[in-house]
């Protein structure tokens, strides 16, 4: 028998939804779930590095496009690079945490993945930008895939229990 928490209801009220859950033991194993989500966070990372490569790579053609006058273009790729950076490191960080039984991490990246989903929707709504395999298709699919495991009611379950890791 599982100590999973009970399954809501479509007819539900929608104030249930703000009731404090009723504790659970922790289960000793970790859920599936939370382990595919921090893979999938380690490989939303890894296709970082590929942005990376791709935008150095191609810099010279996007410096052109993007008409930098009074700013220096190297100035400009270290920033963006620096920036990518960072986002690489801080995916690596969450991922562990995660993996570890962070709720606050869970919830950081799922927070994350919602505002990427977002932008790459506004971008493609707004201004036409396309969703291909060489633009955004690979971390699109998987900022899905990771919400979608992070979101799992014995992933939740098992983040939010309060009795320390083994």
């Amino acid at each position: 028998m599982t100590n999973a928490p009970d399954k809501r209801y479509a007819t539900e009220p929608a104030v249930s939804l703000f009731e404090a859950d009723a504790p659970t033991a922790r289960p000793k194993q970790r859920p599936s779930a939370l382990t595919i989500g921090a893979l999938l966070s380690v490989l939303r990372a890894i296709g970082g590095v590929s942005v990376i490569v791709g935008l150095i790579t191609g810099w010279p053609q996007l410096q052109n496009e993007l008409e930098l006058e009074g700013v220096e273009p190297a100035t400009v790729l270290k920033v963006i690079v620096g920036l990518q950076v960072a986002w690489i490191v801080l995916l690596l960080i969450v991922s562990w945490l995660m993996w570890r039984g962070s709720n606050a991490a869970r919830l950081l990246v799922m927070s994350l993945t919602c505002v990427s989903i977002t932008a790459s929707a506004i971008s493609y709504f707004a201004s036409g930008a396309e969703i291909t395999v060489h633009t955004t298709l690979l971390t699109l699919a998987l900022d899905i895939l990771m919400l979608l495991a992070l979101s799992d009611r014995d992933v939740r379950a098992w983040t939010r229990a309060r009795k320390p890791l083994p």
